[in-house]
């Protein structure tokens, strides 16, 4: 058996990413610690902040919620989420998530398996103020596979 080191990463190790809203660390992927089934990372979410809608079309998202007061938006349809609060999101399930609280939420989540390629991963439905992108625009096809994409197979 060949043993893979172990890796701890803080959250302040990693740059955040607010290409969708709020400030999402992917803390344990394939590139930082060379997670190969799926990744891990810490949503922080300030009071008014929202995660623009998206969906994933290879992996199933699980969340934790460990501080705040949310809304998850699940297909359209609003739901509460609060501290302990778990959360299994389906492949191909649009979703976007809202501080509905005062103070700055704190998710975990872990999403698996791995997309073939890395931009095969999310699919963004809407910026990140909440306008919905044009599906011939700039991200149109992002992270859809090719066929779904509309590309010639």
């Amino acid at each position: 058996m060949t043993a893979q080191p172990h890796r701890i990463v803080h959250v302040d190790d990693v740059e955040p990413n607010r290409r969708r809203g709020g400030d999402l660390r992917a803390m344990l992927t394939p590139t930082v610690c060379g997670a190969t089934s799926g990744f891990m990372g810490l949503a922080i979410i300030r009071p008014g902040e929202r995660v623009a809608e998206h969906y994933h079309p290879y992996s199933e998202e699980f969340v934790l919620v460990v501080e705040g007061e949310l809304e998850v938006d699940l297909d359209g349809t609003a739901y509460a989420l609060s501290p302990d609060h778990g959360l299994l999101i389906p492949k191909d399930v649009r979703h976007r998530f809202r501080n509905v609280g005062t103070g700055t939420a704190r998710m975990v989540f872990h999403l698996g398996p791995l997309a073939p390629r890395p931009e095969l991963g999310h699919v963004d439905t809407e910026d990140a103020a909440g306008n919905p992108l044009p599906v011939d625009g700039p991200m149109a096809g992002a992270g859809r596979p090719p066929e779904a994409a509309g590309a010639v197979k």
